[in-house]
């Protein structure tokens, strides 16, 4: 039986990602913020499925945190066998209107987070010749608008580049972009997502579905749904000063409130 190491696990896409792996029989190490939560989560899933479940508490906008998962990625004696780097946030306010010390905090967890625990989980993972990480993004990585779709774009090519490099070594890396996940990422940002389109809205387990077919399947990034595949194959006929236009009026309309 293999272990998956997944941040933010207690909400949303990364709860999605412990629910279907513990499902399908993988162990799980599963590290956020809110440690009874943490515990509430493990015990559910060791009770409903028989799989191991531990926890690490660890807050990955801080050097503690970041460490603390790095270190039980580079465990060897307990090998982590897929990686799910989903911590994130988003902030209230377009660009001035956030402080910078809020986007640092941001460019913190979506960016340094994101390279140092897939450099400690790929090192180990490429040893072993054996392993997988997929690195959560977003549709916004592919629309010029503010410092939340700059660290996804970021982590879209850094995975994509990352996945490159390691070609043969029996590791795959894989970028996850939805768009729209009923979770609670819209709610914690203070965000109104009442303006947005029934159609553009995605269930958490079907994307973790999709996502886990594609990883199999060898693919480097995974946009887990026909409409958006669409969407952002018709962004790539606008000219990008249009797009940007587009983008950040699609923004206001959608975005925090």
């Amino acid at each position: 039986m293999t272990t998956a190491l997944i941040t933010g696990a207690t909400a949303g896409i990364g709860a999605a990602f412990a629910r279907r792996l513990a499902a399908r029989g993988h162990h799980l190490v599963l590290a956020a913020r809110d440690t009874d939560r943490l515990w509430r989560e493990a015990t559910d899933l060791h009770d409903r499925h028989g799989v191991e479940a531990d926890v690490i508490t660890a807050d990955l906008a801080t050097d503690e945190g970041i460490a603390a998962v790095e270190e039980r990625l580079g465990d060897r004696a307990r090998p982590i066998d897929l990686l799910v780097n989903n911590a994130g946030f988003g902030n209230k306010g377009r660009y001035l209107e956030v402080p910078v010390a809020d986007e640092l905090t941001m460019l913190k967890v979506h960016c340094e987070a994101v390279l140092r625990l897939t450099s400690a989980a790929t090192a180990a993972m490429r040893e072993r010749g054996r392993g997988g990480v997929v690195n959560v993004a977003s549709v916004a990585a592919f629309f010029p608008r503010g410092t939340y779709g700059a660290s996804k774009a970021w982590v879209t090519q850094f995975t994509q580049g990352a996945a490159r490099d390691l070609a043969g070594e029996g590791v795959r890396l894989m970028a996850l972009c939805p768009g729209f996940v009923r979770t609670e990422f819209h709610e914690r940002a203070g965000m109104d997502a009442g303006n947005i389109p029934t159609w553009m809205w995605l269930d958490a387990d079907q994307v973790v579905e999709t996502a886990l077919r594609d990883l199999a399947r060898g693919k480097v990034l995974s946009v887990p749904d026909p409409r958006y595949k669409a969407l952002l194959g018709a962004s790539r006929l606008i000219p990008r000063g249009v797009l940007a236009r587009a983008s950040s009026t699609t923004g206001r309309k959608y975005g925090p409130k």
